[in-house]
């Protein structure tokens, strides 16, 4: 997976691997992500200006076959968590409910995506990646958290001030480490800090090499359980349809 693009905007604190486009607050991070990837260089990064969340979205570039590039959805949700971990106060653990929502003390924050072109199939090398993310730092609007126990933003779980543009900026530096320590050593660093921050890990459950979850065999079942990474990645569990936002 390489990022190869010039910096262009100084706007975010980005390493200079990253080009910067900014939207408006209405923005699509991740459709106009997957839109403008065809045409832009991989580490071409697209930031949406809001004050209540973190929106963003990352253009990559894969160079191996669909079923093996996909695993950087786990890489960036690596980054992702560690930029948080870094902001975060003492004693509230990052978290994952599989495969793309991140939790803060059990309380789902929001989350990541994963976009590639239409019709790829495992043995095809897709021609780009988008991954994309939506973390919830305030909640706008007079709901009492007591209504929503688990779900919520960073400043009701603690966060002082959460600031959007440092929390990407802090991504892009994890994300960058990530590929790096992926490309240097292979996949499996990565899958056990996903599975360190996955609160059902144990002896028994483990990523397949296509990123599909297995789980520990119920006593009637020969083999373990397995959870599609592919199709968990086509439906995102933490967007709410309706708003496209994270269940607030």
């Amino acid at each position: 997976m390489s990022l190869r693009a010039p910096v262009v905007d100084r706007a975010l604190d980005l390493p200079p691997l990253y080009s910067l486009v900014v939207l408006r607050e209405a923005g699509d991070a991740f459709a106009h992500a997957c839109a403008i990837a065809g045409e832009q260089d991989a580490g071409t990064l697209i930031w949406v200006r809001r004050y209540d969340a973190a929106e963003f979205a990352v253009v990559l570039e894969p160079e191996e076959p669909f079923a093996h590039a996909r695993l950087a959805f786990y890489a960036a949700m690596n980054a992702l968590a560690d930029a948080l971990a870094m902001h975060a106060p003492p004693s509230r653990p990052i978290t994952f409910a599989w495969p793309d929502t991140i939790c803060v003390d059990g309380v789902h924050v929001g989350g990541g995506r994963l976009g590639w072109p239409k019709g790829t199939r495992d043995g095809q090398t897709p021609a780009w990646l988008v991954f994309s993310a939506m973390i919830r730092t305030t909640v706008v609007g007079d709901d009492e958290p007591g209504l929503r126990p688990l779900l919520g933003a960073l400043d009701e779980v603690g966060f002082e001030t959460p600031d959007p543009g440092e929390i990407i900026a802090s991504f892009s530096r994890h994300l960058m480490s990530a590929f790096h320590r992926w490309g240097k050593i292979g996949f499996a660093p990565v899958a056990r800090q996903w599975l360190e921050r996955f609160p059902t890990t144990g002896p028994d459950v483990r990523l397949a090499d296509n990123g599909d979850l297995l789980l520990s065999a119920e006593p009637s079942q020969k083999g373990p359980r397995r959870q599609s990474l592919a199709k968990a990645l086509a439906s995102p569990t933490w967007l709410d349809p309706a708003t496209g936002m994270p269940w607030l």
